[in-house]
C-alpha cells in the first residue's frame, strides 16, 4: 500500500461483501483517510452523529477488513474535522515521547551484516545532525526498516534537542498537499515555510517524486534552504539516486553529495533475531525449531515477519494451540501461499496506471486517442500481460471490447519504446511495485 488514501480505498471494496454498495456510500462516502500509522489507520468523519454510528455498528468490519489486509491487528481511529487539525498539527512533529518513540527506536531495531551500516549512518546523524552526512540517502526494498530508521532519528533527536523542529513526510504526501495548494489556488508560502523552518528534514519514500515536475522544483529549493542553513536532511528510497532515471539531475546530485546507506534483506541470522525480538514484544517465547522453520521461509521482508509472529499468538490465543512447528506451519501457510500465488487483477492494474499518470482510470479504458492517455493505456495492457494470465483476447475486453490484434500492438510498441527509453522501463517498474503492494 502506498497511502492511507489507497489503504482506505481496500477496506471499502472488501467491505462490498457484507455490506450493500449503497450503506458503504451512506457511512463511508465522505470519511477521508488522513494518515497510516504502523497499527493505526487514521479516519476523518464529518459528523459527531455519524462517528457514533460507524463507531457502534461498523468499526469491527473495519478492523477485520484491515487485518484481511495486513495479517495482524490495525486499529481506526475516527477523527472529528477539528480534531483532524490538531492531529495534522501535531503529527508534523514527531514526539519524543509516548509509543511512537518506544516503537521506533534504535534500541528496538535489530542490526544484522545487511544493514549494520545504515543503523551506524543514522545514529550518527542523530547524534550530530547537521553534520558530516548531510544528506542520509537511505536506499533498499520495501519492509526492510527504512521508516523506522527515520522515525529512530526523529526521536533520538527529539529527545536530545527538545526545541529541535523535526519534519517527517511520506514523499506522495507532499506531493499531493502541493498539488491541492495549487489546485485550490492557495498561497504558496505557507506550504514552503512548513518545510523550509524545520531543523530536521525527513523525507520517505522519495522516489515517487521523480518525474512530477513541479514536486522536484519545490524539493529542489527545499534541500538548498535547508543544505545551506546545516539543517539535516534524510531520506529513504527503494533505490539508489543513479537508478532514478526520471529525475531531475540537478537532485540527483543532491542526493549523492551526501552520504548513500544501502540495506539489504536480512541473513539467517538476522532473520532468527528479528523474530526473537518480535515475539518478546508480545510477551511470547518461540522454540529454537518454530524460529527455524520461519526464518527459512520467510526471507526477504521485515513485515511479513512480525504478521507471522502476530498470526502465531492469534492460534496461541484463539485456539489455545501449543506453539510448535504443526502449529506455526497452518499459521503462516495462508501467508506463504498468498504470496506464491499472488496474480493481480486486471482492475487493480488499470487503477494504479490511471494514478501513476493521474488520470481517470475510465478515460483510460476509454476511445480517447489524447497522447497521454494512449500511453497509459499501452502501459496498461503490457503490465496486464505481464503480471497476468489473462489472453490478449481478455485483456481486449478489459478495455471496451478491443481486438486481440490492437492489444498485440500496443503491447510490441511498450517494448519496443523500452529498448530507447530508459525512463519507462523505470515507470513500468514503479507502476509494478505499486500493484503488488496493493495487496
Amino acid at each position: 500500500m502506498k497511502s492511507a488514501a489507497d489503504v482506505w480505498e481496500k477496506v471499502k471494496s472488501l467491505m462490498e461483501g457484507s455490506m450493500t454498495a449503497v450503506s458503504i456510500e451512506t457511512w463511508f462516502g465522505d470519511v477521508e483517510a488522513v494518515a497510516l500509522e504502523d497499527t493505526r489507520l487514521v479516519l476523518c468523519v464529518p459528523t459527531d452523529f455519524k462517528r457514533n454510528i460507524i463507531r457502534t455498528r461498523f468499526q469491527s468490519g473495519v478492523e477485520g477488513a484491515l487485518k484481511e489486509l495486513f495479517s495482524f491487528d490495525v486499529d481506526v481511529a475516527l477523527l472529528l474535522p477539528e480534531e483532524r487539525e490538531v492531529y495534522t498539527q501535531q503529527a508534523a512533529v514527531p514526539s519524543p515521547s509516548g509509543d511512537e518513540s518506544d516503537r521506533y527506536t534504535f534500541e528496538r531495531f535489530v542490526v544484522g551484516s545487511t544493514n549494520r551500516f545504515a543503523f551506524t549512518a543514522a545514529q550518527k546523524v542523530a547524534e550530530e545532525p547537521g553534520g558530516a552526512y548531510n544528506p542520509l540517502f537511505i536506499y533498499g526494498q520495501s519492509g526492510l526498516g527504512k521508516t523506522h530508521l527515520l522515525h529512530a532519528i526523529a526521536n533520538r533527536v527529539g529527545r536530545n534537542r527538545p526545541g529541535c523542529r523535526i519534519m517527517y513526510v511520506q514523499s506522495e504526501d507532499f506531493v499531493n498537499e502541493l498539488i491541492g495548494n495549487l489546485r485550490r489556488g492557495i498561497d504558496m508560502q505557507g506550504f514552503r515555510d512548513k518545510y523550509r523552518q524545520v531543523d530536521l528534514f525527513l523525507m520517505d519514500d522519495v522516489q515517487f517524486i521523480a518525474g512530477k515536475d513541479s514536486s522536484e522544483e519545490e524539493l529542489f529549493h527545499t534541500f538548498n534552504t535547508l543544505y545551506e542553513q546545516k539543517k539535516q536532511i534524510v531520506f529513504t528510497s527503494d533505490r539508489p539516486p543513479h537508478e532514478m532515471l526520471r529525475l531531475e539531475q540537478r537532485l540527483k546530485t543532491r542526493f549523492e553529495q551526501g552520504l548513500p546507506a544501502d540495506i539489504q534483506p536480512p541473513d539467517y541470522e538476522t532473520r532468527v533475531a528479528l523474530l526473537k525480538n518480535k515475539a518478546l514484544e508480545r510477551g511470547i517465547s518461540l522454540p529454537d525449531p518454530v524460529l527455524s522453520y520461519v526464518a527459512e521461509n520467510i526471507t526477504s521482508n521485515v513485515r511479513q515477519i512480525e504478521g507471522v509472529v502476530n498470526k502465531i499468538m492469534a492460534f496461541q490465543e484463539l485456539m489455545g494451540a501449543q506453539v510448535d512447528v504443526e502449529t506455526t506451519i497452518r499459521a503462516v501457510r495462508d501467508i506463504l501461499r498468498a504470496k506464491e500465488n499472488f496474480l493481480p487483477s486486471a482492475e487493480t492494474i488499470i487503477q494504479e496506471v490511471a494514478r501513476f499518470y493521474e488520470l481517470d482510470a475510465t478515460a483510460i479504458i476509454g476511445q480517447s486517442q489524447n497522447k497521454e492517455i494512449s500511453t497509459a493505456r499501452n502501459v496498461a495492457m503490457y503490465i496486464i500481460r505481464e503480471m497476468t494470465q489473462l489472453s490478449l483476447a481478455e485483456i481486449g475486453q478489459q478495455f471496451g471490447g478491443r481486438h486481440h490484434s490492437t492489444v498485440l500492438n500496443s503491447i510490441n510498441r511498450v517494448e519496443k519504446m523500452m529498448k530507447t527509453q530508459p525512463e519507462l522501463m523505470e515507470i513500468i517498474r514503479d507502476i509494478t511495485n505499486a500493484v503488488n503492494s496493493a495487496y
